[in-house]
């Protein structure tokens, strides 16, 4: 909410306040309450089929809509000519997806079975989060704010984000309950 308003899009700030309050619910009540699988063997797969559809959705969603030269406009307000240009090719994108489905695998068949879970928790979050901002464009934006209805153009970038947040947060929040057991689910 606080870059909404840094960044000069106040019209956004209610709805990422509650959006993003939502998402991160869903994310901690699914994260505690995790789906019984009698095996090992069922964990693992179910790991190795999350992390395929991140690696799938990162590699398409980021080779679509990512790729490309990439203009960076960095300050506050933005400049008017870009800080910094640069090129990111599509084969980068195939290859984090893939590098991504490897390290969910890894993780889910040496260290952790149920590592999938987390993954899936995050992707369930990360759904909410873009349905919600689809349902305020569509409905809100648009109509209070006389501003054309962009909602469908939005989704790809804000599959991006959740792609984004999953990949850094899972790491910070394995991190965080190293450092601090007591918060562990």
């Amino acid at each position: 909410m606080l870059a909404d308003l840094l960044l000069g899009y106040p019209h956004y700030a209610p709805a990422t306040l509650v959006i993003k309050a939502c998402e991160g619910g869903v994310v901690g009540v699914l994260t505690r309450r995790r789906l019984k699988f009698g095996s090992r063997v069922k964990w693992k797969a179910f790991t190795f089929v999350v992390g395929l559809v991140v690696g799938i959705l990162l590699g398409v969603i980021g080779s679509l809509y990512y790729s490309g030269s990439v203009d960076l406009y960095l300050g506050i307000p933005p400049p008017q000519n870009p800080t910094l240009t640069f090129y990111v090719p599509q084969l980068l994108w195939y290859a984090l997806g893939a590098l991504v489905l490897f390290l969910v695998t890894l993780m889910g068949f040496v260290f952790e079975p149920e590592f999938g879970w987390l993954v899936f928790s995050a992707l369930v979050g990360g759904s909410v989060m873009v349905a919600g901002y689809f349902v305020y464009q569509q409905f809100f934006i648009g109509p209070l704010f006389n501003i054309p209805v962009i909602a469908p153009a939005e989704i790809p970038i804000n599959i991006g984000q959740v792609m984004v947040g999953l990949i850094v947060s899972i790491p910070l929040v394995r991190t965080v309950w190293r450092s601090l057991p007591s918060l562990k689910v």
